[in-house]
């Protein structure tokens, strides 16, 4: 009897464990994953995981590449840091909203466009569904609108540090008798503090850390924005002493690679404020533009790595979400210059990292994507309902079942009315007034021949034009560029009616 009635405590008891243990994985499996949200300011493809150029040193993007996807051909909405974040926040186009040009974090959402004045941001999103919200650095144009996040570490105003004397690009171009009228910005280059700590993203991912070391009784979503390798291109010499200057590449160049391009496509290309390619090859220069440039990706790949052993270290590591992305590409000399502000290839293409408990490892997809779907995929990834007004596509189907590859294509706007389609090998831009280019990047890979007007991409051209926006809105009356002339011009007509 005994003997019997221990059996069935052994039995209760092991029942009750094994219901606690079922209730444990069940609880696991309804909570909600966390979200590590990280932007880097004018990072291109360059890194190791993609391009991999001139021999770059970025171990921390490789250990990211293997921990989940990476899109190996994702673009921006705009190849401008300003209206491209408001389109990954607000999950609408630039051809939707009008905000073509840079807006004041706070003016984005406001009673006068009909298009933003209920919109919720991104982070916002996930506050709304329970998270505790922070974020640090450049996440928006500046770091974010007040009160966005639960916690805000803010963003040290500027791009330093900066040292006493300097060789700032003074501003002139093919717009020469306009030198001076339009600005200049922070393009020089050079080693500079002397250490790691004295960088503002060293302070921001300090920030990252001690948050990561917290206890929370809800899901969190965490925002980092990078400044690096946003001009200046300045950080410490050990950072340019990974890259000897007799062992740089320099990007495919020719000379004459605008001859084809249409006018407007000209007065976009028309930056007085940025250095020319045929300026560097002549001062000699280009190769240490280049130098300072990849030794700022490997500095940020560093900082990279403090947040991900932080993560690794943490109680969260099993349940975060990662997204890793760029606002845009940067030209390092291609189509004439040193710049994001194009509708080609190099300007609007930009890495585009997930991680996530449920997402493949190691895995590369080579599809066009857009960042317009960074807002749906992390929703869908973190259970939380969809947002009716993204006008992206989630691309979680794409990570894990390679659904719609085939089918997949990205736009970019740069002003309004000026459009570039990528699908499959090819690029179509239509500028405002109908003038057009197209590559066929199959064969010209570096965009140099406007194959625009060869009778025999006709059926392909016209295909690719039903991708263009339907919506142009006018400009946003917030939304301004005056370091560009064409974009000074074209807000002034549109704002007159013309």
């Amino acid at each position: 009897m005994k003997k019997i009635i221990y059996i069935i405590l052994i039995s209760v008891v092991s029942l009750a464990c094994t219901s606690k243990e079922k209730a444990k994985k069940e609880n696991v499996k309804r909570k909600k994953p966390n979200i590590l949200f990280i932007a880097v300011d004018d990072l291109n493809n360059m890194i190791s995981p993609i391009g991999n150029f001139s021999n770059i040193k970025t171990p921390n993007f490789d250990r990211l590449a293997a921990m989940g996807v990476t899109f190996t051909n994702a673009h921006c909405q705009a190849p401008l840091c300003g209206p491209s974040r408001a389109s990954i926040m607000t999950g609408l186009r630039p051809s939707t909203t009008g905000i073509y040009g840079m807006t004041p974090d706070n003016k984005i959402r406001r009673t006068d466009n009909d298009t933003t004045k209920d919109i919720v941001f991104l982070p916002e999103y996930f506050k709304k569904n329970g998270y505790h919200t922070m974020g640090i650095g450049k996440l928006f144009h500046t770091h974010a609108p007040d009160g966005l996040f639960d916690e805000s570490g803010g963003r040290i105003k500027g791009f330093g540090p900066y040292p006493e004397k300097r060789f700032v690009w003074d501003g002139f171009g093919t717009s020469k008798s306009k030198k001076g009228k339009y600005g200049k910005t922070n393009t020089d280059w050079g080693a500079f503090p002397e250490n790691d700590t004295l960088m503002p993203d060293h302070q921001s991912v300090n920030w990252v850390k001690e948050r990561l070391s917290k206890d929370y009784q809800q899901p969190f979503f965490l925002g980092l924005g990078f400044q690096r390798p946003h001009v200046p291109l300045y950080v410490p010499q050990k950072w340019f002493d990974l890259y000897p200057l007799d062992k740089i590449e320099t990007p495919p160049y020719i000379l004459d690679d605008l001859n084809d391009i249409p006018s407007v496509g000209l007065k976009i290309n028309d930056l007085p404020m940025m250095p020319s390619t045929e300026w560097a090859i002549n001062s000699g220069e280009w190769k240490k533009i280049i130098q300072a440039y990849l030794a700022c990706v490997s500095y940020v790949d560093y900082e990279l790595g403090r947040v991900l052993d932080a993560l690794e270290k943490s109680k969260y590591a099993d349940n975060t979400i990662i997204v890793l992305w760029s606002d845009h590409g940067y030209r390092l000399g291609e189509k004439g210059t040193f710049a994001k502000h194009g509708l080609w290839e190099t300007a609007t293409k930009a890495p585009l990292m997930f991680v996530g408990p449920n997402l493949p490892k190691g895995k590369k997809i080579n599809a066009p994507v857009e960042m317009l779907s960074i807002y749906p995929t992390l929703l869908e990834l973190s259970g939380l309902p969809t947002y009716t007004k993204n006008e992206g596509k989630s691309l979680v189907g794409m990570m894990k079942n390679n659904e719609k590859i085939e089918d997949s294509y990205a736009i970019t706007t740069y002003g309004m009315n000026n459009h570039a389609v990528k699908i499959n090998g090819y690029r179509y831009i239509q500028y405002e007034d109908g003038t057009e280019e197209f590559y066929n990047q199959n064969l010209d890979p570096n965009e140099w021949y406007n194959e625009a007007n060869n009778p025999i991409y006709k059926k392909k051209i016209e295909d690719l034009k039903k991708y263009l926006p339907q919506t142009n809105a006018k400009w946003d009356s917030e939304s301004n560029y005056t370091f560009q002339p064409y974009f000074v011009e074209q807000k002034d007509k549109t704002s007159r009616g013309e």
